[in-house]
């Protein structure tokens, strides 16, 4: 397996729930399961996970999109990042929740540079907070088919 930069990079070796319990470490790992089974009972019937390779760059990545992108599940070493792009109509959403997230999530967001298509909010999902934060931002993307949002 290639490495760069702490991520699964090479395009021959796709991603299986091996690789990537062993990537991510026993807590990363149990966060993506937890934050991919909430999706799963939030939106049941929504979407589709999908491994995307993005380059030697970029590496292997799990993007949730239905019409629009969701969210992408970043397997980094010992590490899981959440990106989440937020428009302009959910930053202006987020302002109405802002006080909702932890202190830590409301300075990624401050500090994510505002680009054409939206911010490209990148959050590691390391405790039950960021998970609750995490679940929260995805609300505003797409509300929920069953509200278990505060259940993380």
């Amino acid at each position: 397996m290639t490495e760069l930069k702490n991520r699964l990079t090479d395009p021959n070796c796709f991603p299986d729930e091996e690789t990537l319990a062993a990537w991510l470490g026993d807590k990363p790992y149990q966060f993506w399961k937890d934050l991919s089974d909430l999706i799963e009972k939030s939106y049941p019937g929504v979407f589709v996970p999908e491994w995307i390779f993005g380059g030697r760059k970029h590496g292997w990545s799990l993007r949730y999109k239905r019409s629009k992108s969701f969210c992408t599940f970043v397997p980094e070493r010992e590490k899981f990042m959440l990106v989440i792009v937020l428009g302009k109509d959910e930053r202006e959403a987020f302002e109405s929740i802002r006080t909702k997230v932890s202190p830590g999530t409301q300075k990624i967001y401050d500090d994510t540079t505002t680009y054409h298509d939206g911010k490209w909010l990148a959050l590691t999902l390391d405790s039950k907070q960021s998970l609750k934060d995490a679940l929260r931002l995805l609300g505003i993307k797409r509300k929920p088919k069953n509200a278990i949002q505060g259940q993380a």
